[in-house]
């Protein structure tokens, strides 16, 4: 099993920047993948950005690209997601998970809320 705990999330106005931050504990061994993830009030969650978790490569949605930033601290094993130039429309519940070696992002974090006012 992995336990993940985000935090960080706030308010924040348009323009600011936040950092998400997610704490994986138990068997970490197993993952192989960290991803964040956002659900806005009515539409369904969406995928945001994605890290490896023993290598380098990262993937981000259209509306991340060039905005957030994932990056990984593996001696504390946590995972960051640095937004900056926030948006109102980047008001969501964001969450981490953790994928395992069957591609199945199998663990899940409690979410955290990000809100950003114009």
């Amino acid at each position: 099993q992995v336990q993940l705990v985000e935090s960080g999330g706030g308010l924040v106005q348009a323009g600011g920047s936040l950092r998400l931050s997610c704490a994986a504990s138990g068997r970490t061994s197993s993952i192989l993948a960290m991803g964040w993830f956002r659900q806005a009030p009515g539409k369904e969650r969406e995928f945001v950005a994605g890290i490896e978790w023993s290598g380098t490569s990262t993937r981000y949605t259209d509306s991340a690209r060039g905005r957030f930033t994932i990056s990984r601290d593996n001696a504390k094993n946590t995972v960051y997601l640095q937004m900056n130039s926030l948006k109102p429309e980047d008001t969501a519940v964001y969450s981490c998970a953790a994928r395992n070696y069957q591609g199945v992002y199998a663990y899940w974090g409690q979410g955290t809320q990000v809100t950003v006012s114009s």
